[in-house]
């Protein structure tokens, strides 16, 4: 059951409101670059923080690591990245379109296995079933070549081939270089995780969906640590972990599945991977995050390649062996993106007016709490409250506009709640109740229910259902 609504409606809405700009717009643009608005960074940095306390603060196994974008080139040598980093691309010589040859295959023929294709047997495929150009309908294309996705760059004074470096594709690398570090600094003993958060860059050649797929981007990746032999119980045990983080952020069930991978879609090194998918409306299903069971690859090719003896003495039975290694990655662009288009929703009220509301869950919503004073009069007192609750919570102050306008703007930004300041409350006038002396209005998002709270059980009533 995906998001009844139009992608690009959705899409409209996040930019208009705030949480999703084009990058550089004054100037025309970048070809898929996109800085998030005021709205869109408290999503990311609630969701960023969600991750971390799920799989760091609350783990006994797991600690945390912040490694540098930049790294020795030696790195991604090791580890294939400047060898066999590549897309298939292939041009429409008709109309110049620069595209990836495995995805003309596959929405030309779905069912075809596109993964295990070597780039002359997605050539003749794409030669003998004359398949067309999707930007133009034409079927005259050139030979597939090999692209790098890694962004280079040099380092120093010169550009040479000797400064070369590159940005990041991945934050698994910098877990991987500093295994040895960790261990022996936090004296840990496998089974134990390492998280590492950040932006990693990839030259996509076919960027697009929003922020789906973009050149730069932030991952949550975990290498988990543990003795070969143990590592599927291990693939499991993370595999229904993540798919809880998931539903956690409050998406709806219906729209998230495993799909697990085929032989061939494997990675040589890989005894396992499964992705967790979410359907999104128009695009159809999507990969949110993978967990890959990546053997002991990785720390025996850096072992290779620095010298460096990866290899780890267990103290349970003296044995040594080199880890195999659990990664859960997900990217963070791609959760912010399931959440804000799973929860956007259209509702038609009693007086037939539409209200746009995003059922956001409480605990990731940018703004927790709106403070709406009824009148200029009242700002005073309304600015005390403001003061009170955003030391606890990330709250806004919104004076424009009758309240049920600013009603309908929360609602279309997924506010869950609204606190109102009246006359009643600061005992201005002469008609005002007594009894409702410093208690304001609280007004819910979802059902639009109204409850009068006394200030001073304020953050009682907010602790109780926020942090779920």
């Amino acid at each position: 059951m995906s998001n009844k609504f139009e992608f690009e409606k959705i899409v409209s809405h996040l930019q208009t409101s705030g949480y999703v700009f084009a990058g550089s717009s004054i100037y025309g643009g970048l070809s898929n670059t996109w800085d998030y608005g005021p709205l869109g960074a408290e999503l990311k940095r609630n969701i960023k923080d969600l991750w971390w306390k799920r799989f760091v603060q609350e783990s006994a196994t797991n600690v945390g690591l912040d490694s540098a974008i930049l790294m020795n080139p030696k790195v991604w040598q090791a580890t294939g990245h400047v060898s066999t980093f590549n897309d298939p691309m292939i041009d429409c010589k008709s109309c110049k379109a620069r595209l990836r040859a495995d995805e003309i295959i596959k929405k030309q023929f779905p069912e075809v296995d596109v993964e295990g294709m070597s780039a002359g047997e997605m050539d003749s495929f794409i030669s003998g079933h004359k398949l067309v150009c999707p930007v133009c309908g034409k079927s005259d294309f050139t030979p597939i070549r090999q692209f790098n996705l890694m962004f280079k760059t040099h380092i120093g004074v010169f550009e040479d081939d000797k400064n070369i470096v590159y940005l990041r594709p991945e934050t698994a690398q910098g877990v991987f270089v500093n295994f040895k570090n960790v261990q022996r600094a936090c004296r840990k003993k496998i089974p134990f995780g390492i998280c590492n958060a950040g932006k990693s860059f990839r030259n996509e050649i076919t960027p697009g969906n929003f922020i789906f797929r973009t050149r730069e981007f932030e991952q949550l990746e975990m290498e988990f640590f543990c003795k070969p032999g143990t590592d599927l119980e291990w693939f499991e045990h993370w595999k229904k972990h993540c798919l809880s983080f998931v539903e956690e952020l409050g998406v709806k069930e219906d729209n998230l599945r495993f799909r697990d991978h085929e032989p061939a879609e494997l990675a040589f090194y890989s005894k396992a991977t499964t992705d967790v998918e979410y359907d999104f409306p128009s695009l159809g299903w999507g990969e949110i995050l993978g967990i890959a069971d990546r053997t002991d690859y990785d720390l025996k090719r850096h072992s290779e390649f620095s010298g460096e003896d990866m290899t780890y003495l267990d103290s349970d039975d003296n044995s040594r062996y080199i880890p195999y290694v659990i990664e859960p990655s997900m990217g963070l662009d791609r959760l912010m993106l399931m959440v804000m288009v799973d929860s956007y929703d259209e509702e038609t009220l009693e007086n037939n007016e539409t209200r746009i509301v995003m059922h956001l869950k409480p605990s990731i919503a940018p703004y927790k709490i709106a403070v709406l004073p009824l009148s200029k009069k009242l700002e005073d007192k309304a600015g005390e409250v403001m003061e009170m609750l955003s030391k606890r919570y990330m709250c806004i102050f919104d004076t424009t506009g009758s309240i049920g306008k600013r009603y309908r703007r929360e609602d279309a930004i997924g506010t869950p709640y609204c606190v109102t300041i009246d006359f009643d409350t600061a005992g201005i006038g002469d008609d005002v109740d007594a009894s409702l002396l410093n208690t304001v209005t609280i007004r819910d998002r979802d059902n639009m229910t109204q409850d009068r709270v006394p200030l001073d059980k304020l953050i009682e009533y907010f602790d109780e259902r926020l942090n779920k």
